[in-house]
């Protein structure tokens, strides 16, 4: 295909304004520029803004993909959201980085009143059919932008997978250690799988990081640790939260009461939200092998039930062509009367099913009996000869 890129951006928080609208569209007269969106496809031009300028000023979320191989998510949340220190435990590492020709795979951009996370991928190798086989872009947008939700909800496993990107991207040493362990990284939301294959995370490294993670704690527990907190709010507290939702602010009602709680949770649990350990690189590498041990177990296991089921599906079709074997001669008949070509490809087919039905019960003569059948009703249909004798149902007669 020729070049492609996507560009996509949504607004959640806050819609566009008209001069927004306006400012936007005199970047672009072909785009689909709506109050929550910007959307197009480039297969000569370019982009005539910086999409990092457009998040900070207009969007929450934006997707980029090329058919060279680069994908990129931005997302903006309020910085407040989460301790800076968890982010910068994944975007930061003293003494290295990326190397020039190779952007990271994961960073933050603070402002004054958001953090712009960035995920990127580079396909260097050109080995991804992916991207220069298919228009990649369109549907990103809808499997990720839930992120953007967890992320405010205090979900910190998008982050770590930051983090794991830049591991995979090469970006860390041996000796550099892992960001605050989040609970639940064996089971990924949706938006959060969608994000590793966004990333071409390998399965492997994502195993071997996940195999020390806690599971999620269960909703009974977050309410066990909501009630100390919640019986420290103030009547005043409470009445100007009902009054945020009465108004129908209920997002950042509850933005604001979960940032307020995690920061007084930090601040009473600091052995929560900030393991004693931590693993290295190395550590997280040593485990890799036995994970892509498990990963290739588990995917025989899944192949030979796959087979099995295949195979059962398979004996009780052929099972009911024989159980309805005068049907079946029917349908091969009344399918030949069409005279057409694909007529011919779908008696065929059904004619080859039917001859493995019979061989299954070792009844070649019957098959036999019904072709002489058939065939003194359509045996001067030459195509239709041609293909039984190319496939090994017919002979040409001795001379």
């Amino acid at each position: 295909m020729s070049e492609y890129q996507y560009y996509e951006f949504a607004a959640v928080d806050q819609q566009l304004t008209e001069q927004a609208q306006s400012e936007l569209r005199s970047r672009s007269t072909r785009a689909t520029i709506t109050a929550s969106c910007f959307i197009n496809e480039y297969h000569w031009g370019n982009l005539k803004g910086e999409p990092l300028d457009w998040v900070e000023r207009f969007f929450d979320a934006h997707v980029y993909s090329s058919s060279w191989g680069n994908c990129r998510l931005l997302l903006r949340i309020p910085r407040d959201v989460i301790d800076a220190k968890v982010i910068f435990d994944c975007v930061d590492t003293p003494g290295h980085s990326a190397s020039a020709s190779m952007p990271t795979a994961f960073e933050v951009n603070r402002t004054a009143q958001h953090s712009i996370l960035d995920w990127s991928f580079n396909d260097d190798s050109g080995e991804h059919a992916r991207f220069y086989e298919q228009a990649d872009g369109p549907g990103w947008m809808a499997r990720l932008l839930p992120l953007r939700d967890e992320l405010l909800r205090g979900d910190t496993r998008p982050l770590y997978l930051g983090w794991l990107a830049r591991l995979v991207n090469g970006e860390l040493r041996d000796s550099d250690r892992e960001p605050p362990l989040p609970n639940g990284l064996q089971t990924l939301t949706p938006a959060q799988a969608s994000l590793a294959e966004f990333m071409m995370l390998d399965p492997d490294w994502l195993a071997a990081a996940a195999e020390t993670s806690p599971p999620l704690l269960a909703d009974v527990d977050d309410d066990a640790r909501f009630e100390p907190w919640l019986l420290e709010l103030t009547a005043a507290e409470m009445r100007d939260a009902l009054r945020q939702l009465l108004r129908g602010n209920a997002q950042e009602t509850e933005r604001g009461l979960r940032t307020r709680f995690l920061n007084w949770d930090r601040t009473r649990n600091p052995s929560r939200a900030e393991p004693v350990t931590r693993r290295t690189v190395a550590e997280i590498d040593a485990r890799r092998d036995a994970a892509r041990a498990l990963r290739l177990r588990r995917e025989r296991a899944a192949n030979d039930a796959a087979e099995v089921r295949r195979i059962a599906e398979r004996r009780r079709y052929l099972n009911s062509l024989i159980e309805h074997e005068s049907t079946t001669w029917e349908r091969i008949d009344t399918t030949l009367q069409r005279g057409s070509g694909h007529a011919y490809g779908q008696a065929f087919q059904l004619l080859q099913d039917l001859a493995e039905a019979y061989a299954c019960v070792k009844n070649d003569a019957a098959f036999r009996r019904g072709l002489v059948r058939l065939m003194a009703k359509h045996g001067n249909r030459g195509v239709w000869v041609k293909r039984l004798m190319n496939g090994g149902f017919m002979w040409t007669p001795k001379t």
